[in-house]
C-alpha cells in the first residue's frame, strides 16, 4: 500500500524474461506478426530436430528439447499479448494434468505462469484509464491506491487499494474498506478480436501440448463469450448476483462489487492462499478441502445463482483463513436461469445404472447422436463409463495418472473411444457446460483431490437422485 509507481526499470526486472509491455499493441498487423512468429520459430526448432537426429542425438533428448523451447516462446508471447491470447493459454493451462509426465516437466512453469502474473501497464496508463471511468477526482474515492499490480488478467490488470466509505454524518470519522481495483487493459477490445482471428493458425503449435485437442469448438466457444468480458459493468451485475446467492455461505465466498463503470470494477478485497500456491506447495488435507470446495460451487452455483462460474482456472480461486473458498472473476459465466440440465444429471445417473438402452435414448433426445445415425448402445455406454468413475463410489480421488490415461483413451486414433467419439454431437447449448466441467476437472486433477463427488453432485445435479 501506498508503494511509489513502477519505473520502467521496475516493471522489467518484475516481468523477466517476457520484458515490459507498455500497452496491449492494439495495430492488429503489430499483433499478428508477434503470433505468425511462433510456427517460423517451431518449424525452424523442428528442422534443428531432424539435423540432430542424423548425427545421432537420441530422439527423446531432440524432442523435449523443442518442447521445451516452443512452451517458452509460445507462453511468453501470449502472456505479453494479454487479450485473447493471453485468455486462450489460461484456457489451457488448466489441462496442463493430461499430459504425459515425461512431457509435462519442461513447460509446466512456462504453462503456470499465465496463470497468475504478466506484464503491467504502466503508470501513466493506469491513471488515465482510472479518471476516464471513475472521473478525474476518482483519487478522491481512495484513501490509499497502489500503483503496482497485485494480479494481472487475460484482459486487465489488478490493484490492491482503500476505498473510501460514505460518511455516517458530516464530521463523522471516514472509514475505508480494502478494496481490489480491476482495470481493463487500453486496446483489449482490439486485441481480442485479432488475437481469436490469429490463434486458429497455431494449431500445429498447439497440439504438441495436447496431442490430439482440436482447438477449434474451444476458439468458436471463446469468440463468442469473451467478449461480454470486455463490460465490467455487466461482470459488475452478474458478481452482486453470485454474491447474494452465497452471503453467509460456510464454504463460499464472494466479494462484494463496491463500485463499477465500463472498464474498472471495484470489489472488496480477498486475502487468502491462491489456488496455485495450494496445487505446488499445500498438504494433502488442504488439495482434498479445495477440491471439495471447488466441485460444491460448480455443482451449487447454477442452482443457487442460476449461473455457472466459466473460468476454472487456479488464478481465480483462493483459500481464506477460515477455510472459505474465495472466488473472484466474474466476467466468464454461463446462464443457467434453470440450474444445471436435468438431463445431464439423469443421464450420469442412467449410465451408472448400467442402462444402455436409456442412455442411447436421453443422448438422441438431447442431441448428443443425430437422428439418423445408428450407434451401439452398449458401446456408448462402455465410452461413457470411465468419464464417470468419479461419482460412481462414495469418494474418489482425481490423479494426474487417470486424467492422462483418459486423455490417451479418447485421443489416440487407434483408440475404439476415439472412434466413437467422431459420432457423437457435442449440442450447442451444452458447450460451455462441458468446457467448463473439462476444465474443473483438470484443477481437481492438479490438486489430486480426493473427496465425496457424488454427495455433492446427488445434492445439487437435478436428476442425479432416483425419484423417491
Amino acid at each position: 500500500m501506498g508503494r511509489r509507481p513502477l519505473s520502467r526499470a521496475d516493471a522489467r526486472r518484475s516481468v523477466g524474461h517476457n520484458d515490459l509491455v507498455s500497452d496491449i499493441p492494439r495495430r492488429a498487423a503489430s499483433r499478428t506478426a508477434r503470433l505468425a512468429a511462433l510456427p517460423l520459430g517451431f518449424a525452424g526448432r523442428t528442422a534443428l530436430g531432424l539435423g540432430k537426429r542424423a548425427v545421432g542425438i537420441a530422439t527423446d533428448v531432440i524432442s523435449a528439447d523443442i518442447q521445451q523451447r516452443t512452451a517458452e516462446q509460445l507462453f511468453s508471447v501470449l502472456g505479453q499479448l494479454k487479450g485473447g491470447a493471453m485468455k486462450f493459454g489460461q484456457a489451457l493451462s488448466v489441462f496442463e494434468a493430461a499430459l504425459p509426465e515425461e512431457m509435462a516437466g519442461p513447460y509446466r512453469q512456462a504453462l503456470t505462469k499465465l496463470q497468475e502474473a504478466a506484464p503491467p501497464m504502466p503508470a501513466a496508463s493506469l491513471h488515465k484509464a482510472l479518471a476516464e471511468q471513475l472521473g478525474d477526482d476518482w483519487r478522491e474515492k481512495f484513501a490509499e491506491f497502489d500503483d503496482s499490480p497485485a494480479a494481472a488478467a487475460s484482459i486487465g490488470q489488478v490493484h490492491k487499494a482503500l476505498w473510501k466509505l460514505p460518511r455516517a454524518r458530516k464530521n463523522a470519522r471516514i472509514k475505508t474498506i480494502p478494496v481490489a481495483v480491476k482495470v481493463q487493459y487500453p486496446g483489449a477490445g482490439d486485441a481480442l478480436l485479432a488475437d481469436l482471428k490469429q490463434l486458429s493458425l497455431l494449431a500445429g503449435m498447439f497440439k504438441i501440448i495436447q496431442p490430439g485437442m482440436d482447438i477449434k469448438p474451444l476458439l468458436a466457444e471463446l469468440r463468442a463469450r469473451i467478449t461480454e468480458e470486455l463490460d465490467y459493468g455487466l461482470e459488475a451485475e452478474t458478481q452482486a448476483a453470485f454474491a447474494t446467492a452465497f452471503a453467509g455461505d460456510e464454504e463460499i465466498y464472494v466479494p462484494k462489487v463496491i463500485a463499477s463503470a465500463p472498464r474498472v470494477l471495484v470489489t472488496e478485497w480477498v486475502d487468502g492462499t491462491p489456488l496455485a500456491k495450494v496445487i505446488s506447495d499445500g498438504t494433502p488435507e488442504e488439495r482434498d478441502e479445495a477440491g471439495r470446495l471447488m466441485a460444491t460451487l460448480h455443482f451449487s452455483a447454477p442452482a443457487r445463482a442460476g449461473l455457472l462460474h466459466a473460468d476454472p482456472h487456479p488464478g481465480n480461486f483462493r483459500l481464506l483463513a477460515d477455510g472459505r473458498l474465495g472466488v473472484i472473476d466474474f466476467g466468464a459465466v454461463a446462464r443457467l436461469p434453470g440450474g444445471h440440465p436435468e438431463p445431464i444429471g439423469r443421464l450420469v445417473r442412467l449410465a451408472l445404472d448400467g442402462d444402455a438402452g436409456a442412455v442411447a435414448d436421453g443422448l438422441r433426445d438431447e442431441g448428443f447422436i443425430k437422428p439418423d445415425d445408428e450407434i451401439d448402445a452398449e458401446a456408448v455406454l462402455k465410452f461413457l463409463r470411465p468419464m464417470i468413475e468419479p461419482i460412481a463410489a462414495d469418494e474418489f480421488r482425481f490423479t494426474r495418472s487417470w486424467l492422462r490415461g483418459e486423455a490417451t483413451r479418447l485421443g489416440s486414433p487407434r483408440s475404439p473411444a476415439y472412434q466413437l467419439s467422431r459420432k457423437l454431437n457435442l449440442p450447442p447449448s451444452y458447450l460451455l457446460i462441458h468446457r467448463v466441467t473439462l476444465g474443473s476437472i483438470g484443477v481437481l486433477c492438479q490438486l489430486e483431490a480426493s473427496a465425496p463427488y457424488r454427495s455433492i453432485v446427488q445434492k445439487w445435479l437435478p436428476g442425479f437422485a432416483p425419484v423417491a
